[in-house]
């Protein structure tokens, strides 16, 4: 939604003008309105335009006794790359859902962060921060600063059309004119930034993401020693969130109807026949973001959990570890007559597959936004929240078929540590036994206690951890997974810790995902501490793809090239330049001791990983779990 401010009626004029330059005036009351409206930090990268805004920030940062009479209490932080600054806003921002401590009630919503940047170019660097927000339905405020309109079409320094250029991506974008002091112009001001503030957090729609205000700012853009205004409530409106009923009356309530009732005739709907009434062999799939109903609505009704390290949902008993290798089974996926979907699942395809089966009856609980996950286009029902008889576990499910699960499970769990325990043909360094992905994701997981937090790259190492975390109670374990993309997860890591002092946190990321995002170590003297731990497995290229189509050996001849894209880079040196602390670990017998304690500070431990043999371990384990599932069951009759 794109819409511009133009000058409205005044009823509260000011008496007087603000004293000082316009710009520097509308800025502070920008930043007041946002601080009013529950923004509590703000990512600024430098630029010269957005001055006004770098100065009203700054004042808002300052400690208390030093801070301008009028200026509110705000959190700075300052990154010198506009992309950096953006996924660390998105990190804070997705940490600011989540429980300071373990232990602690979740907030009811993340809390918005604010971004500044200047114009040209600085705008663009934004756009992968923001498409991850959009998707991932985190509250950004973009403060893009601009040229006033009638600099913009005459070849500006640093001019463009930017104040639509993150498209549908934003819940709203508002083109703000450069303040020249009128009357009425706080009042308008502080209307706009309400309207962004409720867009942002998804107060009236219940579809929260990013938004964007473009700022023209004219010269002088700094300020003079003019006083801050005394904040203003005109314009300013608090607005109250919309919420979903608590307790529905039967199934259907919260239901969209996307298809017929149950007792609609099969030619009618174009779906086969429903089966026969009785507790349907039904999982529940937990995608990123599930959160812990979906692990209590497993465990009231006795379905299989299969839940992805970041839903929130992966632990407790009905949880299934081995999952996505136990679907081929025919005694268990196949068996799979109904799937409940919380969260946004997007990591493994055999779910994929299962989630778009045609005998399949697939419910998806989406109580937030527009839309829904069905990549499959197969959802019978898409709910608003769980229904009551699944809640109180009065759905059910077939006898044994829990047990069929976990048995299967129980026996995958042991066959994956004996092939990771002792991996036939592994290359081994004078030192140890040569570690490798599944074996690197297992020691940070084991490393990782219920009150750490756990920001996990895209690729192999989430879908490594997906293999074989095993928690009684888990971390909290976060990835960006709105678009699955590596862009920013060093900066998303380092917001998350900013965010969530209390916590241990661990990032554990791929060779390419740290490269990509190298940049994110880079802190100013001046700026906050950060304690962080970042576990990097470098195999020396992009190792997920070995275990696609791609990696099939007739394609050896152009795979190296143009999809494993070997780099070479000294880690080492790389930290040494950023300041970082670095530790390299070649082998199994390092890899516990360098996780165990990761001190203050950020430090990298790069754990070398073998990428020769990927594929074939990924094949050697896909066949010793589908061995011992099968086993498994057959012992249980």
């Amino acid at each position: 939604m794109m819409t511009a401010v133009t000058p409205g009626p005044d009823d509260a004029p000011r008496t007087t003008p603000h004293p000082g330059p316009p710009s520097a005036a509308a800025a502070r009351v920008l930043v007041q309105a946002l601080a009013a409206l529950g923004v509590r930090d703000v990512v600024l990268a430098p630029g010269s335009r957005s001055a006004p805004l770098a100065y009203a920030f700054a004042d808002a940062a300052r400690p208390d006794g030093d801070r301008p009479a009028g200026a509110p209490a705000l959190r700075l932080h300052v990154r010198v790359d506009e992309r950096d600054a953006g996924f660390l806003a998105l990190g804070l921002a997705k940490a600011s859902g989540q429980p300071a401590r373990a232990g602690d009630p979740t907030p009811a919503a993340p809390r918005p962060v604010a971004v500044v940047t200047t114009s040209g170019t600085a705008v663009a660097n934004l756009h992968p921060a923001v498409l991850e927000a959009h998707h991932a339905g985190l509250p950004l405020v973009l403060l893009t600063a601009d040229r006033p309109h009638e600099l913009r079409g005459t070849g500006a320094n640093q001019t463009t059309e930017q104040a639509r250029l993150f498209g549908e991506a934003v819940r709203l974008a508002v083109d703000v004119p450069a303040p020249t002091g009128r009357p009425g112009e706080d009042r308008d001001l502080r209307r706009v930034v309400s309207r962004a503030l409720a867009a942002a957090t998804g107060a009236r729609s219940g579809d929260p993401g990013p938004v964007h205000l473009d700022l023209a700012y004219r010269d002088p853009l700094v300020p003079d020693d003019a006083p801050w205004p005394v904040p203003g409530e005109a314009g300013l409106s608090h607005v109250a969130t919309r919420s979903v009923p608590a307790e529905p009356a039967d199934l259907v309530t919260g239901v969209l109807p996307v298809v017929a009732a149950d007792d609609t005739p099969a030619e009618a709907t174009g779906r086969p026949a429903r089966r026969a009434r009785g507790p349907v062999p039904t999982v529940v799939v937990a995608g990123d973001g599930a959160g812990p109903a979906a692990r209590r609505l497993a465990e009231a009704n006795g379905w299989p959990l299969l839940a992805e390290p970041s839903s929130g949902a992966r632990q407790g008993p009905t949880a299934i570890g081995a999952y996505r290798l136990l679907l081929g089974e025919e005694r268990l996926g196949g068996r799979v007559g109904r799937v409940v979907v919380l969260g946004r699942p997007t990591l493994s395809r055999p779910v994929q597959r299962l989630l778009a089966r045609a005998d399949v009856e697939l419910v998806v609980v989406a109580p937030r936004g527009t839309d829904w996950p069905d990549a499959g286009r197969n959802a019978a029902q898409v709910l608003l929240e769980l229904p009551a008889r699944m809640r109180q576990g009065r759905a059910g499910a077939p006898a044994g078929w829990l047990d069929a699960w976990r048995a299967a499970d129980a026996a995958a769990r042991d066959a994956v540590d004996a092939l990771l325990d002792v991996p036939e043909d592994a290359p081994r360094s004078r030192s140890g036994q040569r570690v490798t992905g599944p074996a690197l994701a297992r020691a940070v997981a084991r490393a990782s206690t219920p009150t750490d937090a756990l920001v996990v790259g895209a690729s192999n190492p989430v879908r490594d951890l997906d293999l074989v975390a095993r928690w009684d109670v888990a971390p909290l374990v976060l990835a960006n997974r709105g678009l699955a993309g590596i862009d920013g997860t060093v900066s998303t890591a380092t917001g998350v810790a900013l965010a969530l002092p209390d916590r241990r946190v661990r990032a554990y990321l791929g060779d390419l995902t740290f490269l990509h995002d190298v940049g994110g170590l880079l802190r100013g003297p001046l700026e906050h501490p950060v304690d962080l731990q970042l576990v990097v497995a470098n195999d020396d290229g992009g190792s997920v793809f070995t275990t696609l189509e791609h990696g099939e050996p007739r394609r050896a001849d152009v795979f190296e090239r143009v999809f494993g894209t070997p780099h070479g880079v000294d880690l080492a040196a790389l930290c040494a330049a950023y300041g970082v602390r670095h530790t390299r670990v070649v082998d199994a017998e390092g890899l516990l001791p360098a996780l165990a304690a990761p001190g203050t500070g950020v430090s990298v431990v790069e754990v070398r990983v073998d990428r020769a043999q990927r594929r074939a371990l990924g094949e050697r384990l896909a066949a010793d779990v589908a061995a011992a599932a099968s086993a498994a069951l057959d012992a249980l009759g």
